[in-house]
């Protein structure tokens, strides 16, 4: 950083002051755990000299919170794969269903929106796609974050949920899917050829969700991928030229994230594994109706407290999924 160059080339500049900064955090965050341990075995051996109900209730206190910073102290080392530090991309697609699985999608859409903030990340919506009387046909958020990717890549999958339907005048129990696709955001640090020929461009006008602009020109971006029918669209930006590099991004990530889940697949194939993929394949349900339980049917990780989940109370499940990962 030092070097009179350091700043030619901005980008580069700014990712290497990222990665500087993510690595103090661990520096300090292992430093902080020892001087808490340190301080935890002082007051131990007080209480031992000396009994007292007050320091022995704060130390008690203490503990707990010193196991919760270790548990995410371990995650966050836990996140070693290449692109666990990424920024991350998510997709979310509602199922067969209609309005009811497309209300379902704006749920989610806003669950991990509130999962992004408690974490600290920056949330951008690149593509929106309401529906037709509610919710959402599709939506594409980018999260800016160290290991936003390592924890999102979590999520997916298939989400499932039962509830008593606000749009059956009848009022009976319905089943709504939506698939959850998580990609790593990359710029410059992967190198996929794409052919120009490969690639169909149409652009079109902006729709955005509420209070975000809605353009009066064609300048949201689709790309389709022919030779994988990949579909890439952004309306992030006013400016046509911006939403075509920033679905670029996107598609290099898709194609990449296709070529991890290929190899995945030979590899489950070598073992002899039957990896379902399609609508049977959820990873959670989410019940409102007859009784309230969010499951994790990869983990049985389970939480009675449904809003609290789709307040955005995510890490027991990410947490357990990544635990489990490492534990394989």
């Amino acid at each position: 950083m030092v070097e009179p160059t350091f700043w030619d080339d901005q980008q580069k500049a700014q990712g290497i002051i990222n990665e500087q900064n993510a690595l103090k955090d661990v520096v300090n965050g292992y430093q902080n755990l020892v001087d808490t341990q340190e301080n935890l075995e002082v007051t131990l051996e007080l209480l031992k000299e000396e009994a007292d109900e007050d320091m022995h209730a704060e130390m008690v206190a203490e503990l707990e919170t010193f196991r919760k910073t270790l548990d995410e102290f371990e995650l966050q080392l836990l996140l070693s794969e290449p692109y666990d530090k990424n920024n991350a991309i998510l997709e979310l697609h509602p199922g067969a269903g209609g309005t009811e699985s497309q209300d379902w999608g704006s749920m989610l859409l806003r669950m991990y929106q509130r999962w992004g903030e408690k974490r600290g990340y920056k949330v951008e919506t690149l593509d929106y796609l309401p529906g037709d009387e509610a919710g959402i046909k599709s939506v594409t958020l980018l999260f800016k974050g160290h290991n936003a990717y390592g924890y999102l890549k979590a999520e997916k999958g298939v989400h499932r949920l039962v509830r008593i339907s606000p749009f059956d005048s009848s009022g009976r129990r319905h089943t709504s899917f939506v698939s959850c696709d998580i990609m790593p955001e990359f710029n410059d640090e992967i190198e996929i050829e794409i052919r120009t020929e490969d690639l169909k461009i149409d652009t079109y006008r902006a729709s955005g969700a509420g209070g975000q602009h809605i353009n009066t020109t064609d300048s949201a971006v689709r790309i389709t991928h022919i030779p994988t029918g990949s579909v890439v669209s952004c309306q992030s930006e006013r400016s046509q030229i911006k939403n075509r590099e920033s679905a670029m991004k996107m598609l290099k990530s898709k194609l990449y994230q296709l070529k991890i889940e290929e190899q995945e697949q030979k590899l489950a194939d070598i073992r002899g594994e039957q990896k379902e993929i399609g609508w049977g394949s959820q990873i959670r349900s989410y019940v409102f109706h007859p009784y309230s339980m969010v499951k994790d049917h990869r983990t049985s990780t389970e939480s009675g407290n449904v809003q609290g989940v789709m307040d955005g109370d995510l890490d027991p499940f990410i947490n357990a999924y990544l635990r489990s990962k490492i534990n394989n």
